[in-house]
């Protein structure tokens, strides 16, 4: 396996889940030879370890599609909120006859469009955890800002005695209907993305970590069966092309 970005994502930690299976499946093989004083080397704590990985990535992954499906609804909650709010205040305009009142409207429903700042979008890969955190963390601050702004305007049409539209999905009683789904929708991500964080920390830590990680303990299973067989015996060999790519 080529140890490029493609390596980190889900694929590569399943490959290299898979890889100690066939790890474990060679050890096996060579019967009582197979003896190490490392307990951590032992058929079964290598069994043990392969399960618990499997474990880990399966429990990652389940986290991934509640966090991508909270990230969808999310996004379908909030997809028509800069055209509703325009036309708030275009219902606004022609009703209500106080300067400041309409002044504010339009001051949120601005900031709702968010035109001084570009389009955000949620990766979905984890290829650099890094930047994907940041990402979402900045992603979060936007919605926050949406749901407060949006907030504000519900505020400035119900200090409104003038604005009652007869269109129903302007009506206050709509706008903070939806309001209550945009803000259900933002938790219930911050929650999906939390848990999907914490699974990741635990997957990496069973795989990766320096001195009990899955890729460590391969390396010295390796070393074990080339210190009892040699470097050129064909047992050797045979596992010393089995890759297990560390993530970065």
């Amino acid at each position: 396996m080529k140890n490029t970005k493609s390596s980190t994502s889900e694929t590569g930690h399943a490959k290299n889940i898979a890889n100690l299976q066939d790890l474990i499946s060679f050890c096996k093989g060579y019967g009582d030879k197979y003896n190490p004083v490392k307990e951590e080397l032992k058929i079964s704590s290598l069994e043990t370890l392969y399960q618990d990985a499997l474990q880990k990535l399966t429990e990652t992954q389940t986290k991934k599609t509640f966090f991508n499906n909270a990230t969808n609804q999310r996004a379908d909650a909030f997809r028509d909120l800069n055209p509703l709010s325009t036309k708030i205040v275009n219902a606004l305009a022609v009703s209500e006859t106080n300067p400041l009142m309409l002044s504010n409207a339009k001051s949120y429903n601005k900031k709702l469009q968010g035109r001084t700042k570009s389009k955000i979008e949620i990766p979905t890969s984890e290829q650099d955890s890094e930047i994907v955190a940041k990402t979402i963390s900045t992603s979060q601050q936007s919605y926050d800002s949406k749901i407060n702004n949006f907030s504000n305007l519900i505020q400035v049409l119900e200090q409104s005695t003038a604005y009652n539209p007869n269109e129903e999905d302007l009506k206050v009683a709509s706008l903070q209907n939806k309001l209550t789904d945009m803000k259900s929708k933002n938790t219930v991500l911050i929650h999906a993305y939390t848990e999907y964080s914490n699974a990741m920390l635990s997957r990496n830590q069973i795989l990766y970590d320096n001195l009990t990680g899955l890729c460590q303990i391969s390396k010295e299973v390796k070393q074990y069966v080339k210190s009892v067989f040699g470097a050129t015996s064909p047992q050797y060999k045979q596992i010393s092309s089995i890759l297990f790519v560390k993530r970065k």
